[in-house]
């Protein structure tokens, strides 16, 4: 029995509620932090919004960002596949025009064929022929990735494999993908960098909202390892993983 008043403190951060795709509860304090990108998804993404008709955002969470590009394009629709985000979504994005869509499998969108100019992408996963199939022609798909590699220091500490169908996931088999659809890939880039976790309420937190990277994470199954790297920031002042990221623009 660990009885750390201040690491037992910080633990009931697992309790917080955490909606749609809204992480500011721990990083507009600064409790975690990421090394800066090479890009920025938004700045890549608004030219091509000035030219779209019909634009598309794939898993929209609560339409946080989204919601921070303007103006938008005439027909705007939002898919997101996690029935709890989907009213937080319809509120942020109807007010702005947008239609929010429930889907349940990727490779079966409820969209109409060949129908949008543009559609973006932020860590959601996809089906290549899917894009093909809602994507018109001389459309543009833009995503950024999380890669299969990931915070895989978080894996490391908790003795947890990384997800064998996620694991290959980087730049190379997303672009060979979109070539054997013939997709043109007119830009892209790979990024390895830090992400830091400054006290250990900020990583349980985390881990509750990222359930895939420890899918079985409760505070009660992981008390030993959290307590570790408590430690490690008590002596260090931060706990270092590194992220795997990747951006990529393709034109049909």
């Amino acid at each position: 029995m660990i009885k750390d008043a201040e690491f037992m403190a910080f633990i009931q951060d697992v309790d917080q509620h955490f909606s749609g795709w809204d992480f500011s509860r721990i990083t507009a304090s600064g409790r975690m932090q990421s090394h800066a990108l090479p890009w920025s998804l938004g700045s890549m993404v608004i030219p091509f919004m000035r030219d779209a008709t019909t634009m598309l955002d794939m898993g929209t969470g609560g339409g946080e960002f989204l919601s921070s590009l303007h103006p938008l394009p005439k027909t705007v629709y939002a898919t997101e596949g996690y029935k709890p985000n989907v009213p937080i979504a319809q509120q942020r994005l109807e007010p702005l025009g947008a239609k929010v869509v429930y889907f349940e499998e990727d490779a079966s969108l409820p969209l109409k064929d060949h129908f949008f100019d543009l559609i973006i992408n932020q860590h959601e996963s996809y089906s290549v022929a899917e894009i093909q199939r809602i994507l018109n022609d001389h459309g543009v798909f833009v995503t950024q990735q999380a890669g299969g590699t990931d915070c895989y220091g978080i894996n490391e500490w908790f003795g947890v494999p990384l997800n064998e169908e996620f694991a290959h996931w980087d730049l190379e088999t997303a672009v060979q993908e979109l070539q054997d659809h013939r997709f043109n890939v007119t830009f892209s880039r790979e990024d390895f960098s830090p992400q830091r976790f400054y006290d250990i309420g900020a990583l349980v937190y985390y881990l509750k909202a990222i359930p895939w990277q420890i899918p079985d994470f409760t505070v009660e199954r992981y008390v030993e390892p959290l307590y570790q790297i408590h430690q490690v920031i008590r002596t260090k002042g931060y706990f270092e993983v590194q992220q795997h990221r990747f951006i990529l623009i393709a034109e049909a």
